[in-house]
């Protein structure tokens, strides 16, 4: 269990900020790290690849289905201990995953890997919404989003590399001793004001779901979990099919992390001088272009700009879904955060599924057209939403 003290030592504002982006880029390097694996477990337990595929698959909907319940257990107990009591399960699935040996134990133990690391970004961006005011708080979301795509760059390319040098059963063991770390580390980080929980969970999910606004913005985080997530599983796979290393695919299909670090960095001196809808729209059009570029042919310098296009467009685009989430219900924030990344991951999921066979089938570029079929009416949807909820609210 979680140490029930008050945190050692209290930091300020900067040493509050600099954990939450721990917490985020320690359970994004967890997340993203299966994508280069994928093939090497594939040859390493002789499964199928759509298979092995699967196992990204289970991960990505038990990180979702978790994401309501991390909700209403940090409303209870607090934000920092909900995410101590995550890296308890998220240690012993490390270990768990690092030992597996077969692919239903590894199954096993990587849907309780995502179970449990569901609860850290969540928990951290209602932290940010219980401690900063809403007219600056896109910037601290944004920081938090640049140290989850530092893990992402991180994850892709250091389990690629890791898994050629020492075995891919290193890898979950690397983030199993970093939740340990990071569970030590949280002493230190205050738990945040914030208000009592307002009746039952389900009556709470209820009071967000009867809000419509809440209910697009739901919609929104679906599709883009399914279009961007989900087919940026199989960026590295992509490039292995061609010959590369998972060394090599990991570095290329980290474009992804660089993109949305280098342009988080843009979004957030963008905060206040552009409306929330046109950030939107440059997201939108991020997403058309880079599923664009691999859909005319797959190659490493084709799916590279694809990663740091697709980077742009979480940048853009996500950072605005996100934040939108933080305000629709002010009074259910933590529960509407929660869905929000449930469904954003249960999105995830489907599509990973959705791709695995024809991923299987070497059909990479077909996937990519279909991210751009899709990836142009999200873009134009979420833009012109954004613009009628401004006017809405103003009203």
């Amino acid at each position: 269990m979680p140490d029930p003290r008050p945190a050692t030592s209290p930091v300020g504002e900067r040493g509050r900020l600099r954990l939450l982006q721990l917490a985020a880029l320690i359970s994004t390097c967890d997340r993203f790290a299966i994508a280069p694996l994928i093939v090497v477990i594939a040859a390493d337990l002789d499964v199928p690849f759509p298979a092995a595929a699967g196992v990204a698959s289970a991960y990505f909907l038990a990180y979702g289905a978790m994401q309501p319940v991390w909700g209403m257990v940090s409303d209870r107990i607090g934000r920092v201990r909900a995410m101590r009591l995550a890296l308890l399960g998220a240690t012993v699935a490390g270990i768990g995953s690092a030992v597996a040996p077969d692919l239903l134990l590894l199954g096993a133990t990587r849907v309780l890997a995502g179970a449990s690391f569901a609860a850290l970004i969540p928990a951290s961006l209602v932290y940010v919404g219980d401690s900063w005011p809403e007219e600056v708080r896109q910037r601290p979301l944004a920081d938090v989003m640049a140290a989850s795509s530092l893990g992402i760059a991180a994850a892709t390319a250091g389990a690629g590399a890791l898994a050629d040098l020492a075995g891919w059963r290193a890898v979950p063991a690397v983030t199993a001793a970093a939740a340990v770390a990071l569970w030590v580390a949280l002493r230190r980080l205050p738990e945040p004001d914030r208000l009592p929980p307002s009746g039952s969970p389900l009556r709470s999910i209820g009071r967000v779901l009867a809000q419509r606004w809440a209910r697009v913005v739901l919609l929104f985080a679906l599709v883009e979990g399914a279009v961007v997530l989900g087919l940026l599983t199989y960026l590295a796979p992509a490039v292995q099919a061609l010959g590369a290393t998972a060394a090599l695919a990991g570095t290329v299909a980290a474009s992804y992390g660089v993109g949305a670090l280098l342009f988080t960095r843009v979004v957030r001196r963008l905060v206040g001088r552009l409306t929330a809808a046109t950030l939107a729209a440059i997201g939108g059009a991020f997403l058309v272009a880079a599923w664009g570029v691999p859909a005319l042919g797959v190659s490493i310098v084709t799916v590279a700009v694809a990663g740091l296009l697709v980077g742009g467009s979480w940048a853009f685009l996500h950072s605005t879904l996100q934040t939108w989430a933080t305000q629709v219900v002010p009074k259910e924030r933590a529960t509407t955060v929660a869905l929000f990344a449930a469904m954003l991951f249960l999105g995830s999921g489907l599509g990973t599924a959705l791709a695995a066979h024809p991923a299987g089938a070497g059909a990479y570029p077909e996937l990519f057209r279909a991210g751009l079929v899709a990836a142009l009416p999200l873009g134009i949807a979420v833009a012109a939403a954004r613009a009628r909820y401004a006017r809405a609210t103003r009203t």
